[in-house]
């Protein structure tokens, strides 16, 4: 590791880096923040989630202010390339920083999303030189998952009606408002024989993939929807054995991989399957270049899913919609709705797709549920309405925002940047406790999130816990 701690954010960015914490495997992190806590003699709540709130009084002379709320979420998203050997359970991260001072994660996710939010939080709670007003900084659980944690507080947890949130990106850029979204789950039954056939494995592959709010207008492949998509083409009965297909419901499926046994000699297939793939390639060369298939003679047993029930399990997969959906016509780049599918894994005797949807009206949510419910109903699979969030809604007037454009423009010397998102944020859920919080969005650059590309600017990084700084000591 050449990653070089030369200050506090960074010192703790490492240190979080080193106790897993993906979205409900929380507690080891949680519990370090409580530790935290104790050592600075710091007033602070766990919950039963494994949410953590730490207060800090006033520095001298901002006892008359009002609390300052700062949030980020403690979980991360848990990606990994194929050929990477990592327990996300028990596995701390394997760092390194490249020639352009860009960290990286060895073959991982980073956990910059909202590691570095967490990272910024813990140095100003230890800054005992720092002027500032009551802080009150909420480290929440599950925001990967579906916000989860941020939903589980109370109105009365939350003390402040002023609140940076640090689940953002782009330095000098605040959001303006953002999605709310829904999870959704479809399981079919599975109807299991005995057939004699050759059997064949179909992967996916080469994909970006990327997070499913932010990257979903880019229009990158999907490898679930793109396997369903191949399966239907060959036009040949095909007997599903088994398919395993993304990790997570927020991120855009990189690979997928299904078994199957058909009639077909391996030589057509492979001449099928070559085809297939050139039409997709030349479909995704703006959007996906590194997408390519393999298609495999495999030796399995001779028990998988009947013909009728894999005719309507494929059909199910390539009818149910996916990625972008509408734009805004008010805010210019504005993804208004979209969904994903995300994960795709099959059991003994079920099919289970979870998906995630999002969009700023919520006619816009139920209409989608809706369409997934009809087309479902006509193959015999059941819909699961998952949890919920709701969206963050504009506000002209922000005082906070104020506070930081003035900020950006003393210490860059250039206009603060606002911007509307797709992605949902638990903004959403602040302002649904407190409808009157004032809320800006902000964090360093990072890119490639939910993605084991996922990187972090240091230069930027640094810059950023230095504009928070600026921004807390002037509200």
């Amino acid at each position: 590791m050449n990653f070089q701690l030369t200050n506090e954010p960074r010192r703790y960015f490492y240190e979080l880096t080193q106790i897993p914490h993906g979205s409900a495997n929380e507690q080891a992190l949680s519990d370090y923040l409580v530790t935290f806590a104790k050592t600075h003699n710091l007033a602070y709540i766990q919950d039963d989630m494994w949410n953590v709130i730490i207060r800090k009084p006033a520095s001298a002379g901002y006892e008359h202010k009002p609390y300052l709320t700062i949030q980020a979420h403690m979980d991360m998203v848990c990606e990994k390339n194929t050929d990477t050997v990592h327990d996300f359970t028990k596995d701390p991260l394997h760092l390194y920083v490249d020639e352009e001072n860009i960290l990286h994660a060895e073959g991982t996710t980073l956990g910059a999303d909202d590691g570095t939010g967490v990272a910024y939080m813990l140095a100003i709670l230890a800054d005992d030189t720092l002027e500032h007003p009551p802080l009150e900084c909420i480290f929440t659980v599950q925001e990967e998952i579906g916000l989860v944690g941020a939903m589980h507080l109370k109105a009365d947890d939350v003390l402040g009606r002023r609140m940076i949130s640090l689940d953002g990106g782009g330095e000098t850029r605040t959001l303006l408002s953002s999605a709310g979204g829904c999870r959704v789950k479809i399981q079919k039954k599975l109807r299991r024989t005995s057939v004699q056939k050759p059997s064949y494995q179909l992967n996916v592959r080469g994909l970006s993939g990327g997070h499913s709010g932010g990257e979903i207008a880019k229009e990158k492949g999907n490898s679930i929807h793109l396997t369903a998509r191949v399966l239907y083409e060959l036009q040949q009965p095909v007997l599903l054995q088994n398919i395993t297909g993304g990790l997570k419901e927020n991120a855009i499926a990189r690979e997928c991989t299904t078994v199957f046994k058909c009639d077909m000699p391996f030589e057509v297939l492979q001449e099928k399957i070559k085809r297939i793939e050139k039409d997709i390639s030349d479909e995704l060369e703006f959007s996906d270049n590194g997408f390519y298939l393999e298609i495999l003679p495999v030796t399995c047993n001779t028990m998988c899913v009947d013909e009728q029930t894999s005719k309507e399990c494929i059909q199910l997969l390539y009818l149910i919609p996916n990625g972008f959906v509408a734009r805004s016509m008010a805010i210019e780049g504005l993804t208004l709705t979209s969904l994903n599918k995300g994960v795709l894994r099959m059991e003994e005797d079920m099919m289970i797709l979870s998906m995630s949807l999002r969009s700023m009206l919520q006619s816009a949510i139920n209409d989608l549920v809706n369409r997934i419910t009809a087309i479902s109903d006509l193959f015999g699979a059941s819909v699961i309405r998952g949890a919920e969030y709701p969206g963050w809604k504009y506000n002209p007037i922000s005082p906070l925002r104020d506070t930081m454009k003035e900020a950006v423009e003393r210490l860059y010397g250039k206009e603060l940047q606002v911007v509307a998102a797709h992605g949902g944020n638990e903004c959403g859920v602040f302002t649904a406790l407190h409808p009157e919080m004032d809320i800006i969005n902000m964090g360093p650059v990072t890119k490639d999130i939910h993605t084991p590309d996922e990187t972090l600017d240091l230069s930027s990084f640094d810059r950023t816990y230095t504009l928070l700084c600026t921004i807390i000591s002037n509200s």
